[in-house]
C-alpha cells in the first residue's frame, strides 16, 4: 500500500511539473537563500520526481546502486552527474538492475547523456523521451528491451550517438535511421529482419553496425554514393544476398568492412581499389568467385583479409606477398588450383550465382577513384 501511495504521489507530482508548477517553484529566476535560483530549484525539483519514479520501478538492484538515491539532492546520486545545478549525464552501465524505462525521464531536460549499458531493463521506449532536446549519447545496449524499432528516439532532435546493440528488437529498421545526423548507428546483435533500407547511402555516420540480425535482400546500392566519412560499416552474419555494391569505393574514409557470413555472390568489385585507408576487409564466408585481384591484395592499409570459404579460383602475384607484409590472409577452403585446404572439386564445378550480373568497371584505368565510376550505371556480366 505505501509503495502504491508513493506512486500515486510522484504521478501527480509529474503531472504539475510538465504544467510547470511542480514543487511549487514556478519562473521567476529569484536566488534563494543557497545561492540557486527557482528556476534552478525547479529543475533539481523535476530531476528528483523523475529519478524517485524510475527508482520505483526497478525491481532489482544487485549492487546496490540505488542505496544513494535518497533525499532532495539528486546530484549526490550514484550514476547522476551535475552541471550548474542540473543533471546533465546518468550512466549506470553495469549495473545489473532490473526494471523499466518510465515516462518521467522527460523531466530531464538538460541531460546529455544516457547511459544503461549491461543491465535488465526490459519492456520498451517512453515515447516521452523524444523530449529529451539536450539529449546527444543514448546507449541501451545489452539489456532486453524488445518490440519493433524505437522510432520515438528518432525525434530526439540533438541525438548524434545511437545503442541499441544486444537486445531484443526486431521487426523493419525504419528508413528515418539513414537520413537522422547519426554519427554513430549500433544496432547489432537484435532480431531486425527485412531489408536495409535504400536510404543507406544517406548516413552521415562514421560508424554503422549491423551484424547478427536477420537482413535480407541486397546491400543497396546507393551504398557509397553519398557521404564519404564512413569509417567503419558490418553486416556480417545477416542473410544477404547479390551483388557488393560497385559504390563501396566511394568511402574513401573506410578502415573495416565485414560482410562475412552471408549469401553474397558474384565478384569483388574493382571499386575497392579506392580504399586507401582500409584495414579490415571480411568477406568471409559467401558465394564469391572469380580471381582475387592486384586491386585489392595491393591495398597500402590493409592489415587482415580473409576471403575463405567462398568460391574464388586463383589469386594475383601481388596477393601472395601479402604474407611479407604481415597482413593477415585467409583464403582456405574455396576453389584455388594447387592450394592446400581447399574445396573438394565437385563442390567447385558449380559456382553459385554464375549468371549473376553485377555492376562491375572492367578497368580501373576508365575512371578515377570517388569520381568517375558514379556515372556509370549499367551492368556489365
Amino acid at each position: 500500500m505505501e509503495e502504491k501511495t508513493k506512486l500515486l504521489l510522484l504521478s501527480l507530482l509529474f503531472l504539475l511539473a510538465v504544467h510547470g508548477g511542480a514543487g511549487g517553484y514556478v519562473g521567476g529566476g529569484r536566488t534563494t537563500r543557497n545561492g540557486w535560483s527557482n528556476s534552478n530549484t525547479s529543475t533539481l525539483n523535476n530531476a528528483y520526481i523523475a529519478l524517485q519514479a524510475w527508482k520505483s520501478a526497478i525491481k532489482d538492484d544487485p549492487k546496490g546502486i540505488l542505496n544513494s538515491w535518497v533525499g532532495s539532492n539528486v546530484c549526490d546520486y550514484k550514476g547522476v552527474f551535475c552541471q550548474d545545478s542540473s543533471v546533465t549525464g546518468i550512466d549506470l552501465n553495469h549495473g545489473g538492475l532490473e526494471g523499466i524505462l518510465v515516462k518521467e525521464l522527460s523531466l530531464l531536460k538538460d541531460i546529455t547523456l544516457l547511459h544503461l549499458n549491461s543491465n535488465s531493463f526490459t519492456g520498451t521506449i517512453p515515447d516521452s523521451l523524444k523530449d529529451l532536446f539536450a539529449l546527444t549519447e543514448l546507449d541501451l545496449s545489452n539489456n532486453q528491451f524488445s518490440g519493433p524499432f524505437p522510432t520515438i528516439i528518432l525525434q530526439i532532435p540533438n541525438l548524434v550517438y545511437l545503442d541499441l546493440r544486444f537486445n531484443l528488437f526486431s521487426g523493419p529498421i525504419p528508413d528515418l535511421v539513414f537520413t537522422k545526423n547519426l554519427d554513430a548507428i549500433l544496432l547489432n546483435n537484435n532480431n531486425f529482419e527485412g531489408q536495409i533500407p535504400q536510404s543507406l547511402g544517406n548516413s552521415p555516420a562514421s560508424v554503422i553496425n549491423l551484424a547478427n540480425n536477420k537482413l535480407t535482400g541486397d546491400i543497396p546500392i546507393s551504398f557509397g554514393y553519398s557521404s564519404s566519412g564512413l569509417k567503419e560499416i558490418l553486416f556480417l552474419n545477416n542473410q544477404l544476398s547479390g551483388c557488393i555494391p560497385q559504390g563501396i569505393g566511394m568511402w574513401s574514409d573506410l578502415q573495416v568492412f565485414d560482410a562475412s557470413f552471408n549469401s553474397l555472390m558474384g565478384h569483388i568489385p574493382d571499386s575497392i581499389s579506392c580504399l586507401e585507408d582500409i584495414e579490415v576487409l571480411n568477406v568471409a564466408h559467401n558465394e564469391l568467385s572469380g580471381e582475387l585481384p592486384d586491386l585489392v591484395c595491393g591495398l597500402k592499409s590493409l592489415m587482415n583479409l580473409s576471403v575463405a570459404y567462398n568460391f574464388f579460383s586463383g589469386f594475383s602475384q601481388e596477393c601472395g606477398k601479402l604474407y611479407g607484409r604481415n597482413v593477415g590472409f585467409d583464403f582456405a577452403l574455396n576453389c584455388i588450383p594447387g592450394r592446400e585446404m581447399q574445396r573438394p572439386e565437385p563442390e567447385c564445378d558449380m559456382i553459385p550465382g554464375g549468371s549473376l550480373s553485377c555492376l562491375r568497371i572492367p578497368s580501373m584505368k576508365s575512371f578515377s577513384c570517388g569520381a568517375s565510376f558514379r556515372s556509370s550505371n549499367s551492368p556489365i556480366p
